[in-house]
């Protein structure tokens, strides 16, 4: 019986939540799953030179090289079998999943969302706008979610949640980088661990 599960990250930047997974793996808070494939939709994203740096199986699939949305998903689909994938992992992947891949990869899918989701989530709500709205609504409390991925943006079950407080004089940026080190950071190498957990166990008991 094996130990450990194949995980894919899904990245478009910089990688940061990437690079927290990867942290996490070599403490051992994540050990029953194991990062052995990362796919970028953006040729000089970041995430792809940490993955190369930690000696991670990397790929770029473009909806542009592939010919359309459809075309490169399917391009993915077939990267994902070739590598045994288990648990896709989204972290800063620009790109709502269709229907048709989601459902291949039903409670395998994982997304963290940089608001205590239902707020300010959704189509659009991504990156800085999601820090711009919450400091415009005025909102006390913020964070960040992982949650299971379906065809809706951010419309799948909740896994974990972590509040943050929003400070006197917080800037869109500052906020973000304050959410991404208290809560990003933190719940989304949990999130793995304990879906990659339940994996193995559901395994076992086969």
């Amino acid at each position: 019986m094996r130990e450990q599960i194949n995980i894919a990250v899904l990245v478009s930047g910089g990688g940061t939540n990437l690079q927290a997974l990867i942290d996490a793996e070599k403490r051992g808070c994540l050990h029953s799953g194991k990062i052995t494939l990362v796919i970028s939709n953006n040729s000089i994203a970041y995430a792809l030179k940490r993955a190369e740096e930690n000696g991670i199986h990397h790929l770029t699939i473009t909806k542009k090289a592939c010919g359309g949305k459809k075309e490169a998903e399917e391009a993915m689909l077939r990267a994902l079998e070739e590598h045994h994938i288990d648990l896709i992992i989204l972290a800063g992947f620009l790109s709502v999943l269709s229907k048709d891949f989601t459902s291949r990869y039903e409670r395998r899918i994982l997304n963290v969302h940089p608001s205590l989701i239902p707020a300010f989530c959704g189509e659009g709500y991504y990156g800085l706008r999601v820090h711009e709205e919450a400091l415009r609504r005025g909102v006390k409390i913020t964070g960040a979610t992982v949650h299971y991925v379906n065809e809706i943006a951010d419309g799948g079950e909740i896994i974990l949640q972590k509040a943050v407080a929003v400070e006197e004089g917080d800037t869109p940026e500052r906020l973000q980088k304050r959410v991404m080190r208290m809560a990003e950071w933190q719940i989304l190498p949990k999130a793995a661990e304990l879906v990659s957990a339940e994996i193995l166990k559901k395994e076992k008991e086969a």
